[in-house]
């Protein structure tokens, strides 16, 4: 066994869960997610070449909109951890942007299926989970990463996937333990339906006695019920919060934005970080970036000329986000000790059953001892100088109107931009400092290099 050591310089400061909140381990602010869901192309468009973070014309071409946005984080739900993403990342981190990223991709054998988990939850499952959270644990803005999409989306789910879900929470954080140099947080993102919603969020929070660090650090709700000109009551969101209002993890909207009205005026923006919700919610990722056929962008983009169409949405979420203040750490204090009083006094133990679920699945038992233990053999994350050409874009603009924008989007770098030298392109090497240093802090990280390692090491036979 070897352990490959990278030095991570990052001045993006990391994310870390005191209590329900988010917070910046450095000025101790409470951080609130706006964001938005990223996967342009869909989530089909991952293949062994290619991936939303691997294309740095992707992403010269899309950052500075995210800028424009005033959003800090973006979800990503399919990344291949066999391809190079450290541009990207380091591209992100000076624009101060966190990812909270998914760790299942469509691709076989790098899902959970819902149906059948048990065909799944495999050894080679479980090596493309712990690669990808190998690659980027590296990176001080990886927020967090999501262990499922609604996986349990309706009644055969429920019945057969809540286990698999729980004891994947426990493989991923067990890894994080062994591997990384600081706690990333492991959450779930929920399906829309009341049925499962709240049960299913009990049962990922509860604390097993049998089964230690199984639990979500957080929740994610996928919510489209604020639809059009509605309002906290009209909308349900009050009923929202006072189902998760004793949630004793943090819980933010992994999707929203209805579009049964279009276009989109995002007017639950507002009312989501008010002190009528901020209290329980993290604030959330809006429901999408790039235009698919389901009609959800924000932005539409042109696959011939790589052109981009900014959409009446785009400007609506642009002009809430910059009239609605961030909540701070004063706005928080007046409840929290009440709160933490509250939620204390009731810490959550694993009942026996939960409402429209079934938990007596067994689950193959240790299946992932042996990764935790040894590590994976991965690409190891790291931040890494930039050329000039990086920043730049080829693509052009257009608002809403189709007129071409007269001032092309630019990424501005806002962490230690002091020190900022970028590289020019193909020139010869020099001794002075060149390239984006996203950090002033070095963190010592590496991924445990596993040779030898292969999958016939378990003989498993699922019934």
């Amino acid at each position: 066994m070897t352990i490959g050591v990278v030095n991570v310089l990052a001045d993006i400061h990391p994310i870390e869960i005191r209590g329900k909140h988010f917070y910046d381990t450095v000025t101790n602010e409470p951080f609130f997610i706006r964001g938005i869901d990223y996967q342009p192309g869909g989530s089909s468009d991952v293949a062994e070449d290619r991936d939303p973070l691997s294309d740095v014309s992707v992403c010269s071409r899309d950052i500075p909109l995210f800028q424009d946005l005033g959003i800090n984080a973006v979800r990503v739900y399919s990344l291949n951890p066999d391809l190079n993403h450290d541009k990207c990342m380091t591209m992100l981190a000076s624009a101060g942007i966190y990812l909270i990223l998914d760790v299942n991709s469509p691709l076989t054998n790098q899902h959970l299926n819902r149906y059948e988990p048990w065909t799944t939850y495999n050894p080679t499952y479980l090596e493309h989970v712990f690669k990808l959270m190998g690659q980027f644990m590296t990176y001080n803005n990886t927020f967090g990463f999501i262990a499922g999409n609604e996986i349990v989306n309706d009644k055969r789910s429920a019945e057969r996937s809540p286990p698999y879900i729980r004891q994947l929470v426990s493989d991923m954080k067990g890894f994080i333990a062994a591997h990384s140099p600081r706690t990333i947080p492991v959450g779930y993102s929920a399906a829309d339906d009341l049925k499962y919603r709240v049960s299913l969020s009990k049962y990922l929070e509860c604390e097993d006695k049998d089964a230690h660090d199984s639990s979500v650090d957080f929740y994610g709700v996928n919510s489209y019920q604020w639809c059009g000109d509605q309002d906290f009551q009209s909308s349900g969101y009050d009923k929202l919060v006072e189902a998760y209002k004793d949630y004793s993890k943090p819980v933010f909207f992994s999707e929203f934005g209805c579009n049964e009205v279009t276009p989109r005026k995002f007017g639950e923006i507002p009312t989501l970080y008010s002190d009528k919700m901020y209290h329980t919610f993290s604030g959330g990722l809006v429901y999408e970036f790039t235009q698919e056929i389901n009609n959800y962008g924000l932005v539409s983009v042109n696959e011939e000329t790589d052109d981009v169409y900014l959409l009446e949405d785009f400007e609506a979420l642009k002009e809430q986000y910059k009239q609605t203040p961030h909540p701070r750490a004063a706005d928080l204090k007046l409840v929290q000790d009440q709160v933490k009083s509250r939620i204390m006094s009731n810490s959550p133990s694993c009942a026996n059953k939960y409402t429209n679920l079934d938990i007596t699945a067994k689950v193959v038992p240790k299946l992932a001892t042996e990764f935790i233990r040894r590590g994976v053999k991965c690409n190891k994350g790291k931040y890494v100088d930039l050329e000039k050409s990086d920043l730049v874009s080829n693509s052009k603009y257009f608002d809403a109107k189709g007129n071409q924008l007269s001032k092309v989007p630019k990424m501005s770098v806002v962490n230690d931009i002091n020190s900022v030298k970028l590289k020019e392109p193909e020139k010869k090497a020099s001794n002075s400092a060149t390239g984006i240093k996203a950090s002033k802090s070095n963190i010592i990280i590496g991924c445990i290099m596993v040779f030898g390692v292969v999958l016939d090491m378990f003989s498993i036979v699922f019934v």
